[in-house]
This record gives structure tokens, C-alpha cells and sequence, in this order.
């Protein structure tokens, strides 16, 4: 986003922190940032497609920023990167209507930070392309469930320390299904 677009976002951001998206209304938003509702409308269709680019604006941000993913608490940290800051307005938006919007890019966040992890963890190991497509959407899946968790909350507990101790839990497991795909390791008897 460029100039007036940044303008028009930060003020409806403010506003966000402040009270729910549906209390919003573009009046208060020029009101906010100075600008006419012309000027609004040029930019913007209307609240959600505002909403929209910000949103992915946000989840843009946050790919570029990251650099290698080793574990699933790296893959939480996208998530916390995504949603520490402005707590209050995130939350707004994801009690909102417009919940899929956000839970949309979540998704696309987590499938990146999980192929990410990934490529990083398994990167010696020659893992069939069909698994390799299944372990990433098994922990995209597992993420995004302790995401939507900890936005249930309220966000109102600490999310990687929970990760942490799940990653305890489970330590290795991740592993060896790597060297399983890859042959590496026998399958486990059947039981």
C-alpha cells in the first residue's frame, strides 16, 4: 500500500483497537485520517476489501521477514508475528463477519511456514512427494487448530509455551516419520 491507501489503513487499524469492525463505518475513517469519502471509495470498494488488503498486506510482511523454519515453534512464531501486535484489532476482526477473510490468510501463512519446516527438516532425505504433501497438511492442520485455540482464548495464553511442551511430548516423532517416508526406518509392526 502506497501513501493514502497507508493513511486510510491506519486509521481504520486505530479504530479497530478501539471498537468491533461492525461499529466501523467509513465516515469515521475519513473522519480519522483526514481525507474525503471520495478519496476512500478511489481506493477502496468499500470496509472489507480495506479489510482484505490489509490483512494480506500483514500476512505478505510476515513471509518476507521470516527467514528459516526448523521447528513447529518457529511455525507458531509466524502465528504470533502475525497476531502480537494490535492484539485488540485482531481480534475484532476475527469475532467479526469477516472472519474468513482473516482465517484465509492464517491458512496461507501456515501452509507456508509448514513447507517451509519441512523443506528445512527433511532436506536430506528423499521423502516421496505424496508424503511429503501429507506431513504438511497433517501439522498445517495441527497449527492451525492451536491457532484458532489460542484466538478462542483470547489469545490469553502463551501460545509457544504450549508448543513447546507439545514438540516435548513428541520429540522425534516428526523424525522418524521423515525416515520412514524415505525408507530409512521399518514400519511399525502392526498391533
Amino acid at each position: 500500500m502506497k501513501g493514502t491507501e497507508v493513511l486510510i489503513a491506519n486509521a481504520f487499524y486505530a479504530l479497530l483497537e478501539e471498537k468491533p469492525l461492525s461499529k466501523i463505518t467509513v465516515r469515521e475513517i475519513v473522519e480519522r485520517c483526514g481525507v474525503n469519502r471520495n478519496t476512500f471509495y478511489y481506493h477502496f470498494r468499500d470496509i472489507p476489501a480495506l479489510l482484505e488488503r490489509i490483512i494480506k498486506s500483514r500476512a505478505d510482511q510476515v513471509v518476507r521477514e521470516h527467514g528459516r523454519l526448523e521447528s513447529i515453534p518457529d511455525c507458531i512464531e509466524v502465528i504470533l508475528q502475525f497476531c502480537r501486535s494490535d492484539r485488540q484489532a485482531i481480534l475484532h476482526i476475527y469475532r467479526s463477519v469477516q472472519r474468513e477473510v482473516f482465517l484465509d490468510h492464517l491458512e496461507r501463512l501456515m501452509l507456508y511456514s509448514v513447507e517451509e519446516f519441512v523443506t528445512t527438516a527433511a532436506r536430506d532425505l528423499p521423502i516421496p512427494p505424496e508424503d511429503r504433501d501429507l506431513l504438511v497438511r497433517f501439522y498445517k492442520c495441527a497449527l492451525i487448530g492451536i491457532a484458532l485455540d489460542w484466538l478462542n482464548a483470547g489469545m490469553n495464553y502463551d501460545i509457544l509455551a504450549r508448543a513447546d511442551r507439545v514438540c516435548d511430548l513428541f520429540a522425534g516423532s516428526t523424525q522418524r516419520a521423515f525416515l520412514k517416508s524415505a525408507g530409512v526406518l521399518p514400519a511399525d509392526p502392526v498391533i
